[in-house]
């Protein structure tokens, strides 16, 4: 029989690409829109940051994120909606005096990178594991803020969606499987192509996928160029797949993507051209016991 492989589309993320694509949204209607269209396209779940309307730039201002989340179940109630908890964990260096810190940096409590979520309460949220260099800044998410961090979004009623970028921080993520941080069965996000993290290759991808813990559940994705790739091999190892505008602007070399449908469209190609069958937000939440 098929198997039925979740497809989760990622509309807007946080990085300044909203001039390198003029499809990425930012205002909180076109994030809802994009959601919705792709929902509509074949996605399961929708992953969602929100950023300042007048800007572009990356927010944490709740009342985006609750725009969003209401003119989305307004239109569709059924996709299951993925709420990030991942801005916040910025740290920039001061050029002069390292203790001076330097633009970009983000930093704040873990109860305020989780508040949207206990009051929003969306089915899934992500969680940034682990600690790396991103791009020239560190993303510092460290062992006690992302253990707080799993016990509000446990209490909440939420399924955390644990974003893993290299090994080190599948162990921490294990780690909080095993303490009973995390509720069985655990969702794993294989993020591959970051820099300066785990690769976008097969063997990345096959080295953290055997470490994960048994009966985990596991989708990966690829940024850029390497989205399609990736997403080709976790529906081929046997994971679930993550595209859209976050990680990648383009549908083919060169020719940028209208909207994140058209990057679901073509993983849902993808999913069906292995064999498998697209699962629907309910058979997604039968797969993650939700």
């Amino acid at each position: 029989m098929a198997r039925k492989v979740m497809i989760t589309c990622a509309v807007t993320g946080g990085a300044d690409s909203v001039g390198a694509n003029p499809a990425v949204p930012y205002k909180p209607a076109d994030i809802a829109r994009e959601c919705l269209e792709a929902a509509a396209a074949g996605a399961a779940i929708t992953h969602i940051h929100v950023r300042d309307p007048d800007t572009g730039k990356p927010s944490m201002a709740f009342e985006h994120y609750e725009e969003v989340v209401n003119r989305i179940r307004e239109k569709n109630d059924n996709v299951i909606v993925n709420l990030t908890t991942g801005p916040g964990a910025r740290l920039a260096l001061g050029k002069d005096n390292p203790f001076d810190f330097g633009e970009g940096t983000t930093l704040t409590r873990p109860e305020n990178r989780v508040a949207h979520v206990e009051t929003l309460k969306p089915e899934v949220c992500s969680l940034d594991i682990g600690s790396f260099n991103f791009g020239p800044s560190v993303f510092l998410n460290t062992p006690d803020s992302v253990t707080r961090m799993a016990d509000m979004i446990r209490a909440a009623g939420v399924k955390p969606e644990l974003e893993v970028f290299d090994l080190g921080g599948l162990r921490l993520a294990k780690a909080l499987v095993e303490g009973g941080h995390v509720d069985a069965p655990p969702l794993f996000q294989i993020c591959l192509g970051i820099a300066w993290a785990a690769e976008a290759t097969p063997e990345a991808m096959l080295a953290m996928r055997s470490h994960l813990p048994e009966g985990a559940i596991w989708a990966a994705f690829g940024i850029s160029r390497q989205q399609f790739p990736m997403a080709a091999l976790a529906v081929i190892l046997g994971g679930h797949v993550r595209v859209g505008l976050e990680d990648n602007l383009y549908l083919s070399r060169g020719v940028l993507a209208p909207g994140n449908a058209a990057l679901v469209e073509r993983a849902v190609k993808i999913v069906e051209n292995l064999g498998e069958e697209v699962a629907s937000s309910d058979d997604a939440r039968e797969i993650l016991g939700i």
